[in-house]
């Protein structure tokens, strides 16, 4: 998927704040990374040390907020702090290490439910086990399988309501031979399960041998195509003759009328913070969002049979969303006028990794931000076209098969074969792709013109005309209501009408409204899955599309802190049910973005993009409309080609 921040352009002349060398929000360095593996390995010399999480620890946002409001931004001290996960000995540590004076402020261990995200290395080390495992050798010489073409994967397994759980995967293995398309060839029927802490396989079975999806038509490289081609697609040269609009100074973007901070985390990867807009009128940079990220994606599949029941993956706490961003590649995933920022992750032995190009930085252009045409005036015709421009900040995270189906094999080669459910679609010969779910959940700190925010809910409800005043029989109208706790602002969008906006009631307009901004959601997905599940007890944070809380440092990921093999005891689902007050505080919006997949045969041999999104759009923030007195960017023409001899 790719994560896009798009903000509308306003065009104002404001002087850019004095930047630090290093902003409080700096995702960590390479030096960082070192220094933290320095001092872990310190206290622990001689223990085996896992390093499975790496991020710096969200400041004090008090303290934040009276920095970023410092003139100097050198007023006010905001300790470096990085939390660290390690399993150290068999054991789960959380510490917690102060970056400047080298000290290890705590170090608690883990122990309850629930593993810490997994390492590259042991996912690796893992699926490397069955090649080399007597019992799976038979099977695939069994089959008339080359070992040499056999690649293997792994994938999380879930809680299903074991007592006692130990950190392990499921091993799933496909056939490449003359295709890279190893995912769309499974070779099933076996069961593997590997303890990665004793990295051995402790569960295997051959239960069935099911037909091998052919490799025909299953090649997705466009260099590998084979004619006839389709239609030629003409290119578009971009250029930005001003150079761009924006401006990058450590990872701070300004933009003419926006300033905020792209950092980055292995978990959640792309993080924005301190966004702010320049009111024209009020001559001030207005606050928006302090923090936005993705918490966790839930994606569960739906075939109940004995391969198929654990995948319901939580790609952000099982395997890192951030670990799982790629290098963008320049005129393919982000335009040729783009900026680029790189990254670093962790290693395993905790050792910094450089991450090239993790995010690009563009201006959008090509569509109106609104237009009027005006006849009704006498000897006088209007017409007025304002163009929109806005700001993308783009990262692309592949977590195993993104992009691809999960297919499983079957010994049908027409739908008219099928006599029993399969659980998904023929996409091809031997193929089913199985029937899943996309459930996203945004963390959104908001702060509208402030900390103190209210959570307001429109419901617009339908008027009977009874007693003959009009000749119309019915009307609207809207009802707003601040909602006061965590129980009333548990949201299911497209039951009833209603608009949601967080709102700051201590600031309003001039003709009385309060200031906010309001939810545009896309088309609502509510999970199908009956709350008792295992998976959906887990996944809790997707029973509804809108969650609002009083904002709390410590909850920042809605399936928990230990997501891997989790039971459901630390979401945003237990945290609300505390029903603490929301009214004129300091809050945030969780927002689940949604998405059922019923597999097509366009879907393979690879998907084509299937997008969903939503929008913050001011309502009553500004007087007016706020690009009225933004111009529209100078059009630019290529000067013409001297035509050759």
């Amino acid at each position: 998927m790719a994560f896009f921040l798009s903000l509308h352009l306003q065009a104002v002349s404001s002087a850019s704040p004095i930047i630090p060398t290093q902003h409080p929000l700096d995702p960590l360095t390479q030096q960082e990374v070192t220094l933290i593996r320095t001092v872990v390995l310190q206290k622990y010399p001689s223990a085996g040390t896992d390093f499975h999480y790496i991020g710096l620890n969200d400041p004090d946002k008090a303290a934040l907020l009276k920095w970023a409001s410092s003139p100097t931004n050198n007023l006010v001290h905001i300790p470096r702090l990085a939390f660290v996960n390690a399993i150290i000995e068999s054991q789960i540590h959380e510490i917690l290490i102060n970056l400047k004076n080298q000290q290890i402020l705590y170090d608690n261990v883990h122990t309850g439910n629930g593993f810490p995200t997994m390492t590259a290395e042991e996912q690796v080390n893992a699926t490397s086990l069955p090649l080399k495992y007597g019992p799976f050798i038979e099977s695939v010489n069994k089959r008339g399988l080359n070992l040499s073409d056999v690649v293997c994967c792994p994938f999380t397994m879930g809680w299903y309501g074991e007592i006692k759980s130990i950190r392990a995967l499921k091993v799933e293995c496909f056939m490449m031979g003359e295709t890279p398309n190893i995912y769309v060839r499974p070779i099933s029927g076996m069961l593997i399960m590997v303890d990665i802490d004793k990295m051995q396989i402790i569960q295997y079975q051959d239960r069935s041998v099911e037909p091998l999806p052919k490799a025909d038509n299953t090649e997705y490289r466009a260099d590998h195509q084979q004619p006839p081609f389709g239609p030629k697609l003409h290119g578009l040269a971009t250029i930005q003759p001003e150079g761009p609009g924006f401006k990058i100074q450590g990872h701070s973007v300004s933009w003419p009328n926006w300033k905020f901070h792209v950092g980055y985390d292995v978990r959640a990867g792309v993080v924005i913070s301190l966004a702010s807009i320049y009111d024209l009128d009020k001559h001030k940079f207005r606050r928006v969002l302090h923090r936005g990220f993705i918490s966790e994606l839930f994606v569960p599949y739906q075939d109940p049979s004995d391969e198929w029941y654990y995948k319901t993956f939580f790609d952000a706490g099982e395997y890192g969303f951030g670990r799982s961003v790629v290098s963008l590649e320049p005129d393919r995933d982000c335009p040729p006028h783009a900026q680029f920022m790189d990254a670093y992750l962790h290693d395993r032995a905790g050792n910094p990794t450089l991450l090239q190009n993790a995010f690009c930085i563009f201006e959008k252009h090509g569509v109106i931000s609104w237009r009027h045409i005006e006849n009704s005036i006498p000897n006088q015709t209007v017409r007025e076209v304002r163009l929109d421009v806005s700001l993308v900040v783009r990262s692309v995270v592949t977590i195993a098969l993104s992009g691809m189906l999960e297919i499983k094999a079957v010994d049908i080669k027409h739908k008219d074969e099928i006599k029993e459910e399969q659980h998904g679609t023929l996409v091809s010969e031997n193929s089913i792709g199985i029937n899943h779910d996309h459930f996203y959940i945004y963390h959104l700190d908001l702060d509208i013109d402030g900390e103190e925010n209210s959570f307001v809910k429109t419901d617009l409800k339908t008027v009977k005309v009874t007693d003959r005043s009009s000749k119309r029989k019915s009307y609207w109208v809207a009802e707003a209501q601040t909602l006061k706790n965590e129980s009333a602002a548990k949201i299911r969008l497209g039951v009833s009408p209603s608009e949601l906006a967080i709102v700051n009631p201590n600031k309003k307009t001039s003709v009385g409204n309060e200031v906010g901004y309001r939810l545009i959601p896309a088309m609502p997905a509510h999970p199908l899955l009956v709350e008792d599940d295992y998976p959906q007890i887990r996944g809790a944070f997707t029973n509804y599309n809108v969650w609002v809380t009083p904002y709390n440092r410590s909850e920042k990921w809605a399936g928990g802190l230990y997501v891997d093999q989790s039971r459901g005891e630390d979401t945003l689902a237990v945290w609300t049910k505390n029903n603490r007050n929301i009214e004129n505080k300091d809050i945030v919006l969780w927002h689940v973005v949604g998405i059922h997949h019923v597999p097509a045969q366009e879907d393979f041999p690879i998907m084509p993009l299937l997008s969903t999104s939503f929008e913050l759009r001011p309502t009553n923030f500004f007087e007016r409309n706020a690009v009225l007195k933004t111009l529209s960017p100078k059009s630019w023409k290529w000067p013409a080609c001297p035509k050759q001899k």
